[in-house]
């Protein structure tokens, strides 16, 4: 499986965990929410989507709509077939949200990652975004040797050219260390608060005391969702690989 197909699959399970689609839907959401698969079309989802189907992560189900599924038949057209995640396929990307290896930190995959991380374990989040932050440091610190070595061979638009690309990887680094910053606020502040309520009894609605202790699902539940508290900060465009 190539690197692009396996973000593609990714990202198709995690839109489908959210609710059931068909594929015109998919490829819609793919397009406008995931911006890096603006230029997949349907000869490369549906493909993806049997594959899946192959593999057990999704089954295919009819239209919900019987009346839809008449007219089409009428009009001589095919019902839309409407995907939804198994269970399956459900702990399939469940296991691939977990994986914080260096291909979560690349440019493509970063993003899709990035894409579904109110899904995703707060520990894991830091983990990727440390990662992806390393590499644009590897990065920007290649960039700016090669500039340092070539700059006397430059005319002004390429030497323009080569800021511009240092400069959009110097915005993502300082982006980065807001969103880390902000995660470690996050975390420290549920530990904070774990301490705080560690053993001290609660009342519940039917006059039953509970310890805090046995509620530590509950608490770490919210551990995967929200975004970093800067709600102004937007991601800066990812920088492409070839500026290496």
């Amino acid at each position: 499986m190539s690197r692009r197909s396996g973000i593609l699959e990714f990202a198709v399970l995690g839109l489908l965990r959210e609710s059931p689609m068909h594929g015109y839907e998919l490829r819609k959401r793919l397009n406008t929410s995931l911006g890096v698969f603006r230029a997949f079309s349907y000869g490369t989802l549906y493909p993806c989507l049997k594959s899946l189907v192959a593999h057990g992560w999704l089954i295919e189900e009819p239209g919900s709509a019987p009346e839809d599924a008449l007219a089409a038949t009428l009009a001589g057209r095919r019902a839309k077939i409407v995907y939804r995640l198994t269970a399956e396929g459900k702990e399939h990307f469940e296991e691939l949200l977990s994986h914080t290896g260096p291909d979560s930190w690349e440019d493509e995959h970063f993003a899709a990652r990035f894409a579904f991380f109110g899904q995703t374990e707060r520990e894991v989040r830091m983990r990727v975004l440390e990662g992806r932050r390393s590499r644009l440091e590897e990065r920007l610190e290649k960039m700016r040797a090669s500039l340092a070595r070539t700059r006397e061979r430059l005319d002004d638009y390429t030497l323009e050219l080569q800021r511009h690309g240092m400069e959009s990887v110097e915005r993502e680094v300082r982006w980065l260390n807001e969103l880390i910053e902000s995660e470690r606020v996050g975390r420290d502040q549920l530990r904070s608060e774990d301490v705080g309520t560690a053993g001290v009894d609660r009342t519940v609605d039917d006059g039953r005391m509970v310890s805090d202790d046995c509620s530590a699902d509950d608490r770490t539940s919210g551990d995967k969702g929200g975004l970093p508290r800067h709600r102004g900060t937007t991601p800066p465009d990812t920088p492409d690989d070839t500026a290496n």
